[in-house]
């Protein structure tokens, strides 16, 4: 299942990040909706979800998020809705880990 969220804020970490395989952090921008995935092996096989999804958050709850590869490109998240079949864009996806 996928899981969209709107991007409330981001360190300015993102936007320096220069190695070729994290570019993709310079592409975040705040108000953007992005869409993320959950696959195992981020599931957890005894809940089949992915922590971090939300799951219990409703309305206007805060969540906060952490790029991998560069734990000073972090946010601050809000979740729009779940889709049960995922159709994420090329760009502006990502993945549970």
């Amino acid at each position: 299942y996928c899981v969209e969220f709107r991007t409330e804020s981001l360190s300015q970490h993102c936007a320096l990040e220069t190695r070729p395989h994290a570019r993709w952090m310079q592409y975040l921008r705040e108000g953007h909706t992005v869409c993320v995935a959950c696959q195992p092996p981020a599931m957890s096989r005894a809940t089949q979800r992915c922590s971090g999804d939300g799951q219990s958050a409703h309305g206007d709850k805060i969540l906060h998020w952490e790029a991998i590869g560069n734990s000073q490109c972090q946010g601050t998240w809000k979740k729009i809705r779940q889709l049960e079949h995922c159709s994420c864009p090329l760009v502006h996806s990502f993945i549970f880990t």
